[in-house]
């Protein structure tokens, strides 16, 4: 059984190949190279030689979807729409700005594209906002309360402490904190199964690229918000600093370095905190991502949990060179094909996952925005019902909604 999952980075794309469960197979592709040439992405899973399946790129989360369902003269838009929770129009004019963060959408996209076209073994996986398992009421005007390879780590998370404890999957109690290159998150999981998330954009402090949370007077101040904007709002843009860690590197010697690395501490503790509402007596905080393996990063968010939970650093199958992300996407893939990871993957529930990232927005003038429309016009492609739609249907004729 050999599955192969594909890590997205803000900073490099990652390829985690495993053989029967294990790690087989691991190659790290530059993101701005990959968007240069898609090409050598597709090379490296050539040379993974014959996979049974492969976890592709999957953004903020989908249900379960091999590529092969959507029409190749569709796909394009659907992955921007549903993936990449925006338009192709927004991407390409944030590249032709040179926006570093617009690269990794436009690389992504192009790559899923050509995976589609030559028909390779691939899905789509879920996020955090699609899963069973996380109560509606937590998800309304929610896009991002963890992503694709949030979730996907957060897999290997539980198998991960279901080892180090010698527990079943029922029994895992944990928070995760996964701070990648650009974004950071913070997921609950309870008897095994992820209950809530804070994701990237709702993060409740800065990350190297996006803001987090945005108080809506700071957005209606600005009067126009794009997708560009989520990506570049962070402390690379404050600072002024090229990657994670000449930023961390600096903290003592500039003042806004340090108070961004600052906001960022203090963002990813108190979002830890608010998840002990949900899991009352966590076993432990499992760290991964770039960012959360640098040394000061980890000893100052140790300080800052102690009181929640012991703190450590997430092994994550042993491989040498790719993020915990990609085995991640590997795991889930693996349990997907019916590999070994089959009775963790269906724990977790992520072949119930419903629907897309976008369907539980309601606010009514998203039906006008380009984006809103792209959704309407595409959404009949998943199999689930989407409960945004289907809200406004029963308040047509009351005035508050747009006919959809």
């Amino acid at each position: 059984m050999r599955s192969v999952g594909m890590d997205p980075g803000s900073k490099s794309i990652d390829i985690c190949g495993l053989c029967d469960g294990e790690v087989c197979y691991e190659e790290v592709i530059d993101t701005l190279e990959a968007a240069r040439s898609p090409e050598r992405v597709l090379e490296a899973l050539e040379r993974a030689g014959e996979v049974d399946v492969i976890a592709a790129p999957s953004g903020y989360g989908v249900e379960v979807t091999r590529l092969s369902d959507i029409p190749l003269d569709l796909f394009e838009d659907f992955y921007y729409t549903f993936i990449l929770a925006t338009t192709r129009e927004d991407i390409e004019r944030a590249v032709s700005r040179g926006e570093v963060g617009a690269n990794i959408y436009h690389a992504m996209a192009k790559i899923a594209v050509e995976m589609r076209r030559r028909e390779l073994p691939a899905i789509l996986i879920p996020g955090v906002v699609n899963l069973p398992t996380v109560p509606v009421s937590g998800k309304i005007n929610k896009v991002d309360m963890g992503t694709a390879d949030k979730l996907a780590v957060v897999v290997l998370g539980v198998h991960e402490v279901s080892e180090e404890h010698g527990v079943p999957y029922e029994r895992v109690d944990y928070i995760h904190v996964e701070m990648g290159f650009g974004y950071s998150a913070v997921v609950a999981v309870k008897g095994g199964r992820v209950v809530h998330g804070i994701g990237g954009t709702t993060m409740l402090g800065p990350a190297f690229l996006t803001s987090g949370a945005l108080d809506l007077e700071a957005v209606q101040a600005v009067s126009r918000f794009e997708k560009s904007d989520v990506f570049t709002t962070g402390c690379a843009s404050i600072t002024g600093r090229g990657s994670p860690g000449e930023w961390v590197e600096n903290v003592v010697e500039d003042p806004m370095s340090r108070v961004c690395f600052e906001a960022m501490v203090e963002g990813v503790v108190r979002a830890v905190y608010s998840m002990l509402y949900h899991v009352r007596r966590p076993t432990e905080v499992l760290l991964s991502g770039r960012l959360a393996r640098h040394p000061r990063v980890f000893r100052v968010l140790e300080e800052g949990l102690g009181e929640a939970a012991p703190v450590r650093l997430m092994r994550g199958l042993g491989a040498r060179r790719v993020k915990e992300t990609a085995r991640g996407y590997a795991v889930v893939a693996s349990g997907l094909a019916g590999g070994p990871f089959r009775e963790l993957v269906k724990y977790v529930r992520i072949d119930a996952a419903e629907g897309s990232a976008l369907d539980y927005i309601l606010l009514p003038r998203f039906f006008e925005s380009s984006l809103g429309r792209k959704y309407l016009e595409l959404r009949g492609l998943l199999k689930s019902p989407a409960l945004n739609i289907e809200w406004w249907r029963t308040r047509r004729g009351s005035g508050l909604s747009p006919s959809v």
